[in-house]
């Protein structure tokens, strides 16, 4: 299958390096995408390894299956959102990799409605077969969901109650109506509001922030002694869930009477702080600007 969308894996050689998959080891990949990280994981646990690869997207996964078939290692795989992650049985394994960023056929493809600068359906599902639309979940909510999805979801504090008002119970069929329903109702500020808008939108259809928090707390659980997870974010609700979720589970438990070390903790911090992209990463591949990854490790 001909993958006719581009794709660069954001901070592809910083993953390898602080993840460091090695032969015969087992990779989780929970966002797997088009496959471009999955790809390397592969090349480097080989055909004595294990890749297990989820996604909520159909079309995604079959992309990315295509790719990884041309790569060594076998590979278990689920169509699921990695918010059920708990669902599934899965084995412990020795590396977690989570990309939170959009896809790019979800960027550059209109059908999908991610983007206000495109006409298309108001969609936003990363999963098409299931779930409300972002025009049903406009539809539906009442003014006060709305306010708080805007205020919760897309940062937006001041705006958050005009915005809500201005689009309860509307129907916007494509994304053009409710880019057109924001300009009017903000004029030249639009321009700087929309892409919160969208945000906090597809954050609510999806539910990514409990997506998230599914993530911190099933993965964390399933890593072997040594293993490793790693988690690319992109704005600051997600890296901030990760960034509480890493420091709890790599922080000591102490006696509340003396203040002693009762119990070492678990894990232990790979990246003091969120490692960004280099400048020149950025100059190749805009959409990794905002990229943010940190990394945890279970102690042997």
């Amino acid at each position: 299958m001909n993958d006719t969308f581009s794709h660069i894996p954001v901070m592809h050689d910083t993953v390898l390096q602080l993840l460091q998959p090695a032969a015969g080891e087992s990779v989780l990949d929970v966002t797997v995408g088009l496959g471009g990280h999955s790809a390397s994981f592969s090349d480097a646990i080989g055909s004595s390894g294990k890749l297990i690869v989820l996604d909520a997207d159909k079309s995604n996964l079959d992309r990315a299956l295509s790719k990884l078939s041309n790569h060594p290692a076998p590979v278990a795989f689920h169509q699921i959102n990695f918010l059920h992650m708990g669902e599934l049985s899965l084995p412990s394994v020795d590396i977690i990799f989570a990309d939170l960023g959009l896809s790019s056929p979800h960027i550059d493809d209109p059908a999908r409605g991610f983007t206000f600068r495109a006409e298309g359906p108001l969609d936003l599902r990363y999963d098409q077969s299931s779930g409300r639309n972002a025009m049903q979940w406009i539809e539906e909510a009442d003014e006060e969901d709305l306010a708080q999805a805007f205020r919760s979801y897309g940062e937006l504090y001041k705006e958050a109650r005009r915005l809500a008002s201005v689009l309860a119970g509307k129907r916007f069929e494509t994304t053009t109506m409710l880019r057109d329903a924001v300009e009017k109702a903000f004029g030249f500020r639009a321009k700087q509001i929309l892409p919160q808008v969208f945000q906090a939108l597809r954050i609510a259809v999806n539910d990514e922030l409990l997506a998230v928090e599914a993530l911190l707390n099933v993965g964390s659980s399933l890593l072997n002694p040594g293993g490793r997870m790693g988690i690319l974010s992109y704005h600051s609700l997600e890296d901030r869930l990760v960034k509480h979720a890493f420091r709890a589970l790599t922080a000591p438990k102490k006696n509340p009477v003396t203040g002693k070390i009762s119990r070492e903790a678990d894990f232990e911090l790979v990246t003091k702080k969120a490692l960004v992209p280099s400048d020149g990463e950025i100059a190749a591949n805009q959409r990794s600007r905002s990229a943010k990854f940190r990394v945890i490790k279970r102690k042997s």
